[in-house]
């Protein structure tokens, strides 16, 4: 079963399109796009098992932590830079996020939105940090290290004057068009940095 944010972004990539994904885990959404869009594709991720995992597979991977920057890489090196369920995770955010601008031509962003309507309700009627779906870790072993919602995404963008080419928002595997920050549980921008 092909998850529909992997379907959205392969949606969003030409066919043969160079593509650095950022955090790329154990290297699905590579191989996905190499597959279904015959990408030229390359990942950075931390964790050696993942990385293994992607080796396994035949995903070109790097092991490396992207707070470290992105230098090795010329200007506009990449059609397409993902953060993919990653950006969260990342400590230097400005700094991340303007090498990916760098880079790339133009850069997915796929977040959770820790602010729809189940993470509201959690939190106002038990009191206690959400746990959802979307969601899933406890305030003692998640990776995120940022909690943000869609409109907060949307107002660092403004601020930085980066222009957002596109949105999608998502919840249980359907679309959401009315109310994203509310009803959303995830969503994928297509980013820009003239």
């Amino acid at each position: 079963m092909i998850r529909l944010d992997h379907e959205i972004i392969a949606g969003i990539i030409e066919p043969g399109a160079r593509v650095l994904d950022l955090g790329c885990g154990n290297g699905d959404l590579l191989a996905f796009l190499k597959e279904q869009k015959g990408v030229r594709g390359t990942g950075i991720e931390i964790d050696e098992e993942e990385v293994l995992r992607c080796l396994e597979r035949g995903v070109a991977v790097t092991q490396g932590n992207i707070n470290d920057g992105l230098g090795v890489y010329g200007d506009k090196r990449f059609d397409y830079v993902i953060f993919n369920e990653s950006l969260q995770q990342v400590l230097k955010i400005d700094k991340v996020l303007g090498e990916a601008l760098r880079v790339g031509r133009h850069v997915i962003v796929g977040i959770p939105n820790f602010c729809h309507l189940g993470a509201r309700l959690q939190l106002f009627f038990r009191g206690r940090v959400p746990v959802t779906k979307s969601l899933p870790f406890h305030w003692y072993d998640t990776p995120n290290l940022r909690f943000l919602s869609l409109k907060d995404f949307r107002s660092f963008c403004a601020k930085k004057g980066i222009s957002i080419e596109r949105a999608r928002y998502l919840t249980a595997g359907k679309e959401v068009v009315l109310a994203p920050n509310l009803l959303a549980e995830e969503a994928i921008f297509v980013i820009r940095k003239d």
